[in-house]
Formats: C-alpha cells, sequence, structure tokens
C-alpha cells in the first residue's frame, strides 16, 4: 500500500489503535480517532497527562493501525515519528481536528472550554511508511 491510499482511509475511516513505546521497548497501544490534518499528517487528540504523551516525549517513534467501521475488512498501518502540539498552540488544531472526525459542535465556546479543562494536546506525524502491502 502506498502512503497516498493509507491516507485516503485514514480521511474516511477514523477508528484506530495507536502504538507508542515503553521504556522497557514493549508496545503500549491506545484507541483512538484519528484523521489528517491540511498537511496530510495523521493527527490525534488526547490528553496532556496521559501516558501515550509521556512515552511520546521520550520515544517519538508512532504507529498506528486504522480499522473501518465493521472492524473487519480493510485496515492500513502508518509509521512515523510524532510531534506533541500543546496549548495553547493545539486549540485551533484541536478545532479543526473535531470538525474533521465528527463535523460541527454545538457550542464550540464550550468545547475550547473542555479542551483547556482536559489539557488536550495534537499528536501528529508525517507518514513515513505505510501498509499492509500484502495479505494472507
Amino acid at each position: 500500500m502506498d502512503i497516498a491510499t493509507a491516507q485516503a482511509f485514514l480521511r474516511a475511516n477514523h477508528h484506530a489503535v495507536l502504538a507508542t513505546f515503553r521504556k522497557d521497548g514493549r508496545p503500549a497501544l491506545s484507541p483512538v480517532a484519528a484523521t489528517l490534518d491540511g498537511e496530510d499528517r495523521v493527527i490525534v487528540s488526547t490528553r496532556q497527562t496521559a501516558m501515550k504523551v509521556k512515552h511520546l516525549r521520550r520515544d517519538p517513534r508512532v504507529a498506528l493501525a486504522g480499522l473501518n467501521d465493521r472492524f473487519y475488512g480493510e485496515w492500513v498501518q502508518v509509521e512515523g515519528v510524532a510531534e506533541i502540539v500543546e496549548l495553547p498552540e493545539a486549540m485551533e488544531l484541536l478545532v479543526d481536528y473535531y470538525r474533521r472526525v465528527a463535523g460541527e459542535h454545538p457550542d464550540w465556546d464550550d468545547y475550547r472550554a473542555a479542551m483547556v479543562r482536559e489539557k488536550r494536546v495534537i499528536v501528529r506525524f508525517v507518514i513515513e511508511r505505510a501498509g499492509p502491502t500484502v495479505s494472507g
């Protein structure tokens, strides 16, 4: 699978599992909603206090398995090096993320307040590798 095909899949399918790496090298897996930003980077919203953020600060390598709504069938795996964008810089990115995943929010002021209260950040990365390239 090429990167463009993986990007198209992630634009349309937002259920995913994000893999980060613990200090001992073992993977830590987290269910997330993922999409792409305007520069075709994978973006995920999470809390600043989440373990995935702690792991990424130490080791920014990341992998994400994107799943379709039916679970079985098509899926993608993408890999890259993550960047963490914190508030206040992350606020408009979080608004854009919500719009791409869920559409318009009924109360953007309430949404913005929740992002501050929950200490939300954006994790984003450029796709460096995509798969699967074979099926078995």
